[in-house]
């Protein structure tokens, strides 16, 4: 999201040794080992890093942790963090007294904490509220009482009953004893959560938009348009961190998606992309509204949308209880009016954009209320959890990247602005801040050695390097292939010899495509998934009766760019129902570059060798050479934000054909939707045989290593915190070591795991220049974790794509 897009990888590596004596067939312990030194390799180079240091001047303080219970008058529970610090804050302003003055970190829900203890184990209050009272014009439009009565009634008081009880003592002294080692009762993780919630308390005091451990400002100088009725509001990441340093606060710029605040009827046209609000659709427009939060503009009051009314405002009839006006049976009669006429009776509004549109229903399932959209504006800073579309993501990149030295001065403003160490929590244990980052000492890699055609070197330079005048190390020549052509502006014929002429130049025989099939001008007006199986069938019958046999490839050249409808449905159906290989293309002009970029993916797929590092094309890979060791590559992938029933994937590739460490085959299973753990690495069946991943990967290795069974397997794990290490090791770990069991393996292998952890927010930047930190910047020192082996390492370069890049859309 920024130009400095080479961020530090740390990578917690705990090597797991075996069980002394596997031929009892119990599982190994394993666990996490320390840092067994501090490499040397690579040249020196200075750094700063965005940590600042933190000094605790009371470290004899105590954390006293406090249950808190918020119920109403009616008993019921009190839900909601927002109306939760409203009564947390309202009690300490009434009952500061006889709570000795003790100044509180509330998490927002259900837990407090204090400086010291309070008066007494066992408290309660009560606590009243003066709300704004939005029922006004609530009871007009649903027929309540007459508007003598309410005028006077703009507020409300609630009561409400808070407890709270005495749980728990957390000594800030653990943090320092936890740097040492020396967190026997493991306190430490406890006595941080602490000051991470004072940190959230103090923004959520300033009105900001809390997600985790980053925070929000309504401020219109941070807000980027991002398309279909989404924003971008830059904020900031905030926590404390212990390091081999010392005590640190992380803080970094954050990104989240909002709504984009303001009138309803203009978000809902900007959303579903219309021209006027008469093309809007009602039932896309009800599920996108519903829950959010509006403002009225004729009253100024707050309300949360529950749906839309049946009928347009000047349609929509609702009783309601006119002034004064009694039966013969000296009961209040009502009168039914529509939306549109009580706004120019009672408020002197005419209605004009939104007379023919349906209202907004703020009230309860049996008691609608209606509000025009014209006189609603969406309440700001109300996230946006939806999975963001090609092009917002584009322009999120674009609008908000920030070259190196623009993002330390943004950080060390903010740290100076926001003052941290001025809450009275923090204050009262001595915690104070330094206001200027953290310099450390790194190391940057030589760059390895690749090994190209004709057995010529090839030497990356800052992270990069091309095929110019060099051949791939094992092409695979393309005899059978065609070409699908979506796009009505791509000249086929140049295309093909262009990349037959590319292949040559780079040791690849390709010969002339079998089949060249252009989509006719009709089909394009059909929907995308009617336009791929038309033309795979097309393709495909043709291919069958002239050749018998499947081609090696398929090029599909698509019209769009980045965000095409066909592919989906194109991938699906030619992986999925016929197993050919395809490379999907949309260029935005053929030249040399371009080609070589598509060749080397297509002579991957087709199981050709690009390149390998000089190292492994030798043999001579350290701890491997001599060892027969499998590498795995482990992770699961997780549903779009919003969707809770998709299932989640877990996908694990295993390397193959040892020595090489590049060549790699890969497993697939689904499992419970956003369960992280991998299931499926041993799944025994009834029969006794295993269907899991690990015995697919390692009957492969075996296979394809001249009958080498793995003496040691090196797992590469993603997508897992530090409070998931356990898990790995004794759920993943432990079904890899029953499927080897299960293939009648007695002897375990050694095992070691790294984990590599990319949502992070410590970044790294040149002391002495503006530019990014180059590629094989590795730190492991100063701002590493106190006790487990973990080290950050950038192995990219930060570069930026220009405008002008073609796209190739397949991986």
């Amino acid at each position: 999201m920024e130009e400095n897009r080479n961020l530090p990888h740390p990578v917690p590596t705990p090597n797991l040794p075996p069980n002394s004596k596997p031929e009892r067939m119990d599982f190994p312990k394993y666990s996490i080992i320390g840092r067994p030194g501090i490499g040397r390799a690579g040249r020196p180079i200075n750094l700063l890093t965005n940590h600042f240091k933190v000094s605790v001047n009371v470290p004899d303080a105590v954390f006293y942790q406090y249950s808190v219970s918020l119920t109403s008058e009616d008993k019921r529970a009190v839900e909601g963090k927002g109306i939760g610090r409203k009564l947390i804050d309202k009690l300490y302003q009434t009952y500061s007294s006889e709570l000795a003055g003790k100044k509180f970190a509330y998490d927002g829900e259900k837990t407090l904490y204090t400086v010291g203890p309070l008066p007494q184990n066992e408290l309660e209050f009560t606590v009243v509220l003066e709300d704004t009272f939005a029922k006004r014009e609530s009871e007009n439009l649903r027929g309540g009482e007459s508007s003598s009565k309410r005028s006077k009634r703009s507020f409300q008081s609630r009561t409400f009953n808070v407890e709270i009880s005495y749980a728990a003592k957390v000594p800030l002294k653990s943090i320092l004893l936890g740097l040492k080692g020396r967190d026997k009762e493991n306190n430490a993780q406890d006595a941080l959560r602490v000051l991470d919630i004072a940190l959230r308390q103090t923004a959520a005091k300033r009105g900001c938009l809390l997600v985790r451990q980053s925070f929000f400002h309504d401020d219109l100088s941070n807000f980027t348009d991002v398309g279909g009725g989404v924003t971008g509001v830059k904020g900031f990441h905030a926590s404390f961190c212990p390091t081999k340093g010392g005590l640190s606060l992380n803080m970094d710029v954050s990104t989240t998606m909002i709504l984009k605040p303001g009138s309803v009827i203009d978000f809902l046209v900007v959303n579903q992309n219309v021209s006027e609000s008469r093309y809007l659709d009602w039932a896309k427009a009800k599920r996108m509204l519903k829950n959010l939060r509006v403002k009225t503009t004729h009253r100024n009051m707050e309300y949360k949308i529950v749906g839309l009314s049946e009928k347009p405002c000047n349609q929509q009839f609702f009783s309601m209880k006119p002034r004064n006006r009694k039966g013969q049976d000296e009961e209040e009669q009502t009168v039914d009016i529509t939306v549109c006429e009580y706004f120019i009776k009672h408020h002197g509004i005419e209605l004009r954009d939104s007379a023919c549109l349906p209202c907004l229903d703020v009230g309860k399932p049996n008691r609608p209320n209606y509000l025009p959209l014209e006189l609603c504006s969406l309440v700001s800073l109300q996230r946006y959890t939806k999975a963001l579309s090609s092009m917002q993501r584009a322009s999120l990149v674009e609008k908000s990247r920030q070259k190196p030295p623009e993002r330390m001065r943004t950080i060390v403003d903010a740290l100076r602005k926001y003052r941290y160490d001025e809450d009275p929590v923090l204050a009262e244990c001595g915690i104070s801040l330094e206001k200027q980052l953290t310099q450390v000492e790194g190391r940057v890699l030589e760059s390895p050695k690749l090994k190209v055609g004709n057995g010529y070197d090839c030497i990356p330079r800052n992270g990069r390097w091309n095929y110019n005048q060099r051949t791939l190390l094992q092409p695979f020549n393309i005899k059978r292939w065609a070409i699908v052509n979506f796009s009505a502006r791509c000249d086929t014929s140049r295309l093909s010899r262009e990349f037959i002429d590319c292949g040559r130049k780079k040791g690849v025989q390709i010969e002339r495509p079998d089949l060249v099939i252009e989509e006719d001008s009709q089909m394009r007006r059909e929907n995308p998934v009617r336009r791929a199986e038309r033309m795979s069938k097309r393709v495909f019958e043709t291919i069958e009766n002239k050749f018998k046999c499947k081609p090696d490839l398929v090029l599909c050249v698509l019209a769009e760019r980045k965000n095409s409808d066909i592919y989906g449905p194109w991938k699906k159906i030619c992986l999925s129902d016929f197993g050919v290989v395809t490379q999907c293309i949309s260029p935005f002009k053929i030249n040399d570059q371009y080609l070589t970029n598509v060749l080397l993916k297509v002579n991957s797929k087709l199981g050709g060798i690009n390149s390998l590092l000089a190292m492994e094309h030798s043999s001579s890979v350290p701890i491997i050479k001599d060892t027969p060791t499998m590498i795995l590559g482990m992770d699961v992938s997780h549903g779009s934000p919003g969707r809770s029933d998709m299932p989640s994937i877990a996908a694990v590739v295993g390397s193959r054909c040892w020595p090489l460490i590049s060549r790699y085959r890969a497993s697939v299973r689904t499992q419970s939707p956003k369960m992280e753990m991998i299931d499926a690495l041993f799944k025994p069946l009834a029969n006794g045989d295993d269907d899991g991943i690990m015995r697919e990967l390692l009957i492969d290795f075996y296979r394809s290593s001249n009958g080498r069974k793995p003496t040691q397997i090196i797992i590469f794990r993603d997508g897992v915190g530090e409070s998931q290490f356990n898990q790995v090791l004794g759920i993943e770990l432990e079904q890899i070591v029953k499927a080897y069991q299960n293939m009648g393996e007695t002897r375990i292998p050694k095992f070691t795991v790294i984990v590599g952890q990319k949502n992070h927010h410590t970044k790294l930047f040149q002391a002495n220049s503006p530019e990014n930190v180059p590629p094989g910047t590795v730190v492991d020192s100063m701002i590493v974790h106190p006790r487990n082996y973990d080290f950050y390492m950038c192995a990219h370069a930060g570069m930026i794509v220009s405008k002008e890049h073609h796209c190739c859309l397949d991986c």
